[in-house]
């Protein structure tokens, strides 16, 4: 398969699965990935970063019973799901803040007890689920891990993407991006 049609396949899978509700948000997966994807580009992020916070939940949807088990107080670990799908096409630059991005989670809610009250119920339903706020050894190992800053800023956009109709590019504007982010 050639890097172009595995980039398609990545870009089909959110373009068709992303259309499901993502979760108990008021937007689909696609509309809170291109959101995400919207704010690192307005942010001035490198294609990337910009193509994690797109893809940062693909692993939502590699997996057709992740919201089911959800439900089920299952946490179906989405955030290695989704980085060692994307390993194929992309180096650690896009693959490690998809998979820190949990973690990065827990590590604002461990520095900032501020930063907990801002997460949606949904977020604060999966932090209990993923192990809650870290304690002060586990963020001090996560903040020194090498892309656990940039798996903080694909954090910050992923918990802002819940907004109700808001006007992004479309799927294909963020393409270019992606590909410049492919490993050759």
């Amino acid at each position: 398969m050639t890097l172009l049609s595995r980039l398609d396949t990545v870009f089909d899978l959110l373009a068709t699965a992303g259309a499901r509700q993502y979760g108990q948000e008021p937007v689909s997966q696609l509309q809170h990935a291109l959101q995400a994807a919207a704010m690192a580009e307005a942010a001035g992020a490198t294609p990337a970063l910009i193509t994690a916070a797109l893809l940062h939940d693909i692993g939502h949807l590699t997996d057709p019973d992740f919201e089911t088990a959800l439900d089920r107080g299952e946490d179906r670990w989405h955030e290695d799901l989704g980085a060692d799908h994307l390993a194929d096409l992309f180096g650690p630059e896009v693959t490690e803040p998809v998979r820190l991005h949990v973690p990065a989670k827990r590590y604002l809610c461990a520095v900032d007890p501020a930063y907990a009250a801002t997460l949606s119920p949904t977020s604060r339903k999966t932090l209990a689920l993923q192990g809650g706020a870290f304690d002060r050894d586990a963020a001090c190992a996560f903040i020194a891990r090498p892309h656990g800053r940039e798996a903080i800023q694909v954090r910050r956009w992923d918990d802002r993407a819940k907004i109700p109709h808001l006007a992004t590019p479309d799927l294909a504007h963020f393409r270019a991006h992606a590909l410049a982010a492919c490993s050759r």
